[in-house]
């Protein structure tokens, strides 16, 4: 009888053990690219840190930085056609009211968790008090010259953002973002006035930087004083900003064209598919990508011990707070709105996170994304293709919640407190700053200046922040991704009812169309009738 228990129970044990070994294999088979990905982000910590006791040349870490440099020039190479091709394929099938609610639905969400995500840093900062004045006395001031010649103000900002919004030639959007830079010159006594525009269209006015005169001016001559002067010049980069009004704009009128512009929605709808094709390939090179960055970054920093003594509280504050937005205000919001678990929608997500966190730009990662919330998660193509190329330059959750937090420890190694009135200044500038700052060149040091500026905090201090900047600009990039991607989840949960309807619209239309077709040659028939042809 006993004998008899322990074969039935040998046999149930080995039964569980096959099943589970077959699912595992079956999931296995079902995730092999996420499972590639993530492999491929731990191997490049692990080979990263084992290298850096090998002290490699600059030429070893060049040649272990260039696989992942191809994948980031190989993912900003499908960006152009991917968003010109997305917002117009996918809007020109929505008609105008439609298209309107969506848009409010998406800036409703990206105000919340933005607000939430600075009151979330304000809040981890004050609490945790990382800043400490002992840390200045370690700083670099190498790049102070730096810093100065990225000085701005907010009216530049403001104004630099909404002239980005309307370029003046689209062929040069596709490849020159516009902006405000100030460079520290000599002036004599006499005051400046404003210069005229240069031959290369880049428009310059001057100003005073110091107004500081000596006391014995008998003469009346003033000595030479600096001023900043004001350009306005064109730099490297996709004018995304730009390019998505004109193809929104593109797509609503197209879609209210009807059959005149048949063609040219069936030929955006096959662009973006072969797009879509090849980003699939590319994925499939991502892991190999991934890892090299990885490693080649760790292997070419700088003393970790150092700078984690230094800014070891920093990091510390930063990471908290952008770990509580994450888990705390976006899949709160996701689950709110939706009524389904956020952890099963962030597996769907986890290859354009992990993506985000090797190539460190939330633009590179959008064909990556759009896979995933079409493929992993079902939503819709036209929801996804509207909002994430938005996503990618309207949402600064991370970028905000990491401005604030490094504007309130500057002032803490200072020694300064701020006020309730400077805090909300902070707040205020860092989301206005980092709006539309994904293709700025240095976007996390320009936005620093600006939020310091704004609230008259010391510059001098920028430098060790950057120190660590390469890490925490990875970390806030990967959490900025995840919030567009919720954000497409919630924009397609709202807007079920209104795309069914217009897809039944769409259906209607196409049966008419087909019974015009078919009753052709009936009327063919009634103009020219047969039985009246005699046959002799």
């Amino acid at each position: 009888m006993k004998n008899k228990l322990n074969d039935e129970f040998e046999t149930k044990v080995r039964r569980r053990f096959f099943c589970s070994k077959k699912s595992f294999v079956h999931w296995l088979n079902g995730n092999r690219l996420l499972v590639l990905t993530f492999a491929g982000v731990l191997s490049g910590a692990v080979v990263g840190f084992s290298a850096r006791t090998l002290r490699p040349s600059e030429d070893a870490v060049m040649l272990i930085l260039f696989p992942g440099e191809l994948l980031v020039r190989t993912l900003k190479l499908i960006i152009l056609p991917l968003i010109v091709s997305s917002l117009i394929s996918g809007l020109s099938q929505l008609d105008a009211a439609v298209c309107g609610r969506m848009g409010v639905r998406v800036l409703c969400y990206y105000l919340l968790t933005t607000t939430a995500a600075i009151i979330i840093g304000i809040t981890c900062v004050l609490v945790i008090h990382p800043g400490n004045p002992n840390t200045r006395s370690q700083r670099n001031d190498d790049d102070d010259d730096d810093v100065l010649s990225m000085m701005t103000t907010t009216l530049d900002a403001f104004l630099t953002l909404i002239r980005n919004l309307f370029p003046e030639n689209l062929i040069q959007a596709c490849f020159q973002i516009q902006q405000t830079v100030y460079e520290v010159k000599r002036s004599s006594g006499h005051s400046p006035s404003p210069s005229a525009a240069s031959p290369n269209n880049n428009s310059s006015v001057t100003f005073d930087l110091s107004f500081s005169q000596t006391d014995n001016e008998t003469d009346g001559s003033r000595q030479p004083r600096e001023v900043f002067v004001r350009n306005l010049v064109y730099s490297d980069g996709i004018n995304i900003m730009g390019l998505i009004v004109f193809c929104i704009v593109f797509g609503i009128v197209m879609g209210k064209m009807g059959e005149k512009v048949k063609v040219m929605k069936e030929f955006f709808t096959v662009l973006n598919d072969v797009i879509m094709r090849i980003v699939e390939l590319v994925m499939w090179y991502s892991p190999l990508g991934i890892m090299c960055l990885i490693a080649g970054r760790i292997i070419s920093l700088p003393d970790l011990a150092e700078t984690a003594e230094q800014l070891g509280l920093y990091i510390a504050t930063v990471l908290t707070g952008l770990a509580i937005h994450l888990f705390g205000t976006i899949f709160l919001v996701y689950f709110a709105v939706t009524r389904k678990n956020p952890f099963a929608y962030f597996k769907g997500i986890l290859e354009a996170w992990m993506t985000a966190i090797g190539t460190d730009s939330s633009t590179a990662t959008i064909p990556v994304a759009m896979h995933c919330v079409e493929e992993n998660l079902g939503v819709d193509r036209r929801v996804s293709r509207f909002v994430l190329p938005i996503g990618a330059t309207v949402n600064v959750d991370g970028n905000a919640l990491y401005e604030a937090i490094a504007a309130i420890f500057v002032a803490q190694m200072h020694g300064i407190s701020l006020s309730v009135g400077k805090i909300v200044a902070v707040s205020l500038t860092a989301t206005f700053a980092s709006v539309g700052s994904g293709s700025v060149p240095s976007a996390g040091l320009f936005t620093m200046i600006l939020v310091l500026t704004a609230v008259g905090l010391p510059l001098q201090d920028i430098s060790l922040l950057v120190s660590v900047d390469w890490l925490m600009d990875r970390i806030r990039t990967s959490v900025t991704v995840a919030g567009d991607c919720f954000g497409a989840g919630i924009v397609h949960h709202l807007s079920q009812k209104e795309l069914k309807a217009k897809d039944e619209d769409r259906e209607e239309e196409e049966e008419e169309e087909e019974e015009e077709k078919l009753n052709e040659p009936n009327a063919i028939e009634d103009e020219f009738p047969l039985n009246h042809i005699s046959v002799e």
